[in-house]
């Protein structure tokens, strides 16, 4: 829903826009002039758009765009039409918009967007330091203690438990080769090899406390993860490289992020459960391979029990989860694993013998 402050915003951004009828709604004005700005921002972000997709971004028909456009161009918002089938809408002139149109919310969710230890490890702070200070100079003074208030509210803290957070040798160069688009040679470690690679650094992804580096490895044609803190060097090349604007880094990152989860699972146990042992089982074993296990199962014995084939990582690593579930669950496959569990509820029998 459009802020309270958007008419308010719209008009001291066009102080000349029409009105959007004679008796309208405060709430029909409201949406029409969030829509104005966010249509004026549109084109200041990108060369040209075409009638379709500000439509699709703003979320109404063509026409509407085409009625905005000309209420932009009598407010004197240089707004200008190319005809044709390749035609669109642009700015021209350079114009640019001050900032004015923000509420609170949405200037306290931009300071939000900064992860200060991140941009610190990437050699990025001070460029950080100078964009906050900038937005704060271009916000309303009503609003310039946005920063102060959203950093007393939510602080992000990456690293993992019980482990040490140690930045990466090799990130800060790799992190503006990112920027850059430029291609670099890296050597790292793969097992007891040490490898050499050019690379086309598309992405950073830190994932709970890790640096890890999204590349096209050329020679291959295939976009690849490597750890960063496996890197012994890294070379800036002399060339950039052209990046491809189809690549979509969240995605591409969740997939392999499935794909190598899945990899781990290896092995697989039977298992029988009781009801809450099946409650259980997404929370001590991987929760994608236990909730589809439980959706693969069968009906419930006589006695309520669910019988499930767990895929697990190894025997090793499947003893340590479902021991948590104690005689919620009952190991039948493989017999070696069966006899453990067997073992170990014996000993802890004698423990509470008394």
């Amino acid at each position: 829903m459009a802020s309270a402050a958007a008419p308010l915003a719209v008009r001291a951004l066009l102080p000349r826009l029409p009105p959007c009828g004679a008796g309208g709604a405060r709430h029909d004005e409201s949406m029409r002039a969030a829509r104005l700005i966010k249509m004026v921002l549109l084109l200041q972000s990108r060369p040209s758009m075409t009638a379709a997709e500000l439509a699709r971004e703003l979320e109404v028909s063509e026409r509407t765009i085409a009625r905005d456009a000309q209420a932009l161009s009598e407010a004197g918002v240089p707004v200008y039409a190319d005809r044709g089938r390749t035609g669109g809408y642009r700015l021209i002139g350079g114009y640019r918009t001050r900032l004015t149109g923000l509420a609170r919310g949405e200037a306290e969710a931009l300071f939000l967007s900064g992860v200060p230890g991140a941009l610190r490890e990437m050699g990025l702070e001070d460029a950080a330091s100078a964009a906050r200070l900038k937005v704060s100079a271009a916000l309303l003074p009503s609003l310039r203690d946005a920063s102060r208030t959203a950093a007393q509210r939510f602080h992000l803290d990456a690293p993992a438990w019980f482990a040490e957070p140690r930045t990466p040798e090799w990130l800060p160069a790799v992190a503006d080769a990112v920027w850059d688009d430029r291609r670099v040679v890296a050597r790292y470690r793969r097992r007891e090899a040490d490898v050499k690679r050019e690379l086309e650094p598309y992405g950073l992804v830190l994932k709970a406390g890790v640096w890890y580096l999204c590349a096209r490895v050329p020679e291959a044609g295939a976009y690849r993860v490597y750890r960063i803190d496996r890197f012994t060097s890294v070379e800036p090349g002399a060339d950039r490289y052209d990046r491809d604007e189809e690549f979509d880094l969240p995605a591409f990152w969740a997939e392999r992020a499935e794909q190598f989860a899945r990899s781990l699972l290896r092995a697989k146990a039977v298992v029988r459960l009781s009801e809450q042992g099946a409650r259980l089982l997404p929370h001590v074993a991987d929760p994608a391979a236990a909730r589809e296990a439980l959706e693969a199962a069968g009906p419930p014995d006589a006695g309520g029990r669910l019988t499930v084939t767990l895929p697990v990582e190894s025997h090793e690593v499947a003893y340590a989860q479902l021991l948590a579930l104690g005689p919620e669950a009952e190991v039948l496959e493989p017999p070696a694993l069966r006899r453990r569990f067997a073992e170990a509820a014996a000993r802890a029998a004698a423990l509470y013998a008394d």
